[in-house]
């Protein structure tokens, strides 16, 4: 039977029980004025006058006064000669009832506290076997096992981290052919600890582990095992490991472990903090005493910074898996596994939109190819092409257009030049990255935002990389100067991003006349709440003086960069501020027509890409724009 009818059964008994209690003790008590006599009494009354009625049930009998209406009771013996004819002669009004009815009310009588104690019971237990947060099952392991009815992930499913896949591939073959690896006196590994940012495909890969490996797969949380009981974290991980070990060979998967694994002697309640409880139970399962043959345990986390050192030696987590974000072949082929669901224009490049995506990770690029869907939907579009891939992007990138944002015709003037001039800066430095897009169009906590296109990832970056970006900072102030006569605040985050930028690069990346040296000694303060990274001074105050120096004169070459090239380029910066508020956008191609001094072809619509008859009841909306993860974002809001 249901649990849900079971519960109504015995709420609906409960309540029936307690009416038909109310209801006989209201009658058998017959209120306030309800009084007992004698059999003596009765009769007296009755040669008196001043009874009006009486009812006999059997052996009971109540009745009522003439006077004032009260009743009373009394019992008299079964059969009792001459009583009814000596009332009726009196002018009592006598009324004879069934005895064999009362029956039915004694033994309900009797059996309501027994059927009470019953239904409490049943109740009771009922809450204490059940699942959850139930009384007796707080101790008990809240792991989910795969269902073999649910849909499977296998490893076709995953794309762009093809290094961590060879290594779970290897952990299935051990846990299919195990033998093959003993004969040769190797050992199944006991923990693999996946590590990446957000994002990348942590748990995504352990789903997929599940879906291949044809083993008992457990998943559980590293937040389901600590509650507010002492004690619990510590039994459900028994619990959990118990269950392994009956369905051995098995994968365990626990996902974000530093909720337990957090280095230990950093909490506020010291050896005995609960979680540290919880961790040292899970240490002991994983190597202790006790083996856990055939059961693997699969972590995620992204910061394994703040893991306990005994948590991450051999012997617990064996391997170390990194899961990082894709490079540009992975991010193709993270499209590619996201676009099946899709349909395609022909004119969508998978390879221009994943050249386009430096630093995107997985769960990035779904989010991508999911905008760019909308994006044609909204249009009424059969398939979605590549200019909706490049709204998406923008949008993943900066969030959507704020349109509601107003801003007045010297603001919007304030805001083209200052962006003219990261462009022109940018276009004409060399060593820096080919321009994508730039528009005034206000985006996230930006009036306006000038865009590069990477041609590969970058994962080291020489000097003249960073002192072109240093000038390129310097683009949108020089512009203000140059050809407004005014500085506005909406360079402050441009200034603010150069001075961090020029202190790595004397203080940590060794590009100054200091020379090789590290300056600030980076220390991790084990805060309860995690390691957090602290600064330590370790050099001199005449160092200080040198260092700022060297800063201030980073930021100055850049400045002086910027000024001189758009100091140089009067015309072309007049142009092309004027067209950035006509059209608000400019692409790659506008921009190069611009400084090469061409026309521009007319504005694009994003009806232009749609099927025959799509458009006739669509409503013309502008091409919107966004940011790389580079430089020049340019104004923030507060200017």
């Amino acid at each position: 039977m249901n649990s849900t009818v079971k519960t109504i059964l015995i709420w609906v008994l409960m309540i029936g029980c307690l009416v038909s209690v109310w209801q006989i003790v209201a009658r058998t008590s017959g209120g306030a004025h309800d009084t007992g006599i004698s059999l003596t009494q009765l009769q007296d009354y009755a040669d008196k006058g001043r009874i009006s009625e009486i009812t006999v049930n059997g052996t009971e009998v109540t009745g009522k006064y003439k006077d004032n209406k009260d009743s009373f009771h009394t019992t008299i013996p079964a059969n009792y000669p001459n009583l009814y004819d000596n009332l009726r002669t009196k002018g009592v009004n006598v009324t004879i009832k069934d005895p064999s009815s009362n029956f039915w009310v004694a033994a309900l009588i009797q059996l309501t506290p027994v059927l009470l104690m019953v239904a409490l019971f049943l109740f009771l237990m009922r809450q204490m076997q059940s699942g959850g947060n139930k009384a007796l099952s707080f101790g008990k392991s809240r792991a989910r096992l795969l269902s073999l009815q649910q849909k499977k992930v296998t490893f076709k499913d995953v794309a762009g981290v093809n290094e961590a896949k060879e290594e779970l591939k290897e952990i299935i073959e051990f846990l299919r052919e195990s033998q093959k690896f003993q004969k040769l006196g190797g050992r199944i590994p006991k923990g693999v600890l996946l590590v990446g940012p957000p994002g990348t495909g942590k748990t995504l890969l352990a789903r997929a582990v599940a879906g291949e490996a044809n083993v008992p797969f457990f998943s559980i949380s590293g937040s389901d095992f600590v509650e507010m009981f002492v004690g619990v974290g510590a039994s459900r991980v028994r619990d959990l490991f118990e269950q392994g070990k009956k369905n051995a060979p098995c994968i365990i998967f626990i996902d974000e472990i530093d909720a337990v694994g957090r280095h230990r002697g950093a909490g506020l309640g010291g050896g005995h903090d609960e979680r540290e409880q919880t961790l040292n139970q899970l240490l002991v399962e994983m190597d202790g005493f006790e083996s856990n043959e055939g059961v693997i345990l699969i972590a995620a986390t992204n910061r394994p910074d703040v893991l306990d050192p005994a948590l991450l030696r051999p012997g617990r987590f064996d391997r170390r898996v990194i899961v990082d974000r894709p490079d540009i072949r992975g991010r193709e082929e993270v499209l590619r596994v996201h676009a099946k669901k899709v349909p395609m224009a022909d004119d969508v490049n998978l390879n221009v939109l994943a050249r386009g995506t430096p630093g995107f990770s997985g769960a990035d690029l779904a989010n991508m190819v999911n905008e760019a869907a909308l994006t044609a939907a909204r249009y009424n579009r059969k398939a979605v092409h590549m200019y909706d891939f490049e709204v998406a992007k923008d949008k993943v990138l900066m969030g959507a257009e704020r349109k509601s944002m107003l801003l007045s015709d010297e603001e919007k003037k304030v805001t083209a030049y200052h962006e003219a001039g990261h462009v022109l800066v940018a276009a004409m430095r060399d060593h820096s990255d080919p321009l994508h897009k730039v528009t005034i169009i206000p985006r996230g906590m930006a009036l306006g935002v000038t865009m590069h296109l990477p041609q590969e990832d970058k994962h080291t970056v020489t000097r003249d990389y960073l002192e072109s970006q240093l000038a390129i900072f310097m683009g949108g102030r020089c512009a203000e100067e140059i050809f407004l006569k005014q500085m506005t605040t909406g360079a402050g985050n441009d200034i603010e991003r150069a001075t961090d930028l020029a202190r790595r690069m004397v203080c940590e990346y060794g590009m100054s006349k200091m020379g090789p040296m590290t300056y600030g000694k980076k220390e991790g303060g084990e805060i309860f709440l995690g390691r957090e990274i602290q600064q330590h001074r370790d050099f001199s105050d005449d160092t200080a003086e040198q260092i700022d120096a060297e800063v201030k004169k980073f930021v100055h070459d850049g400045y002086s960069s910027a000024y001189q090239i758009l100091d140089s380029n009067h015309d072309i910066m007049h142009r092309m501020s004027q067209l950035l508020l006509e059209r608000e956008t400019l692409d790659a191609d506008e921009i190069r027509l611009i400084i090469e001094g061409k026309d521009l072809p007319p504005m694009k619509s994003p009806l232009a890409h749609a099927e025959p008859g799509d458009g006739d009841t669509q409503k013309v909306l502008k091409p919107e724009s966004g940011r790389a993860p580079g430089f020049g974002e340019g104004r923030p809001s507060h200017a």
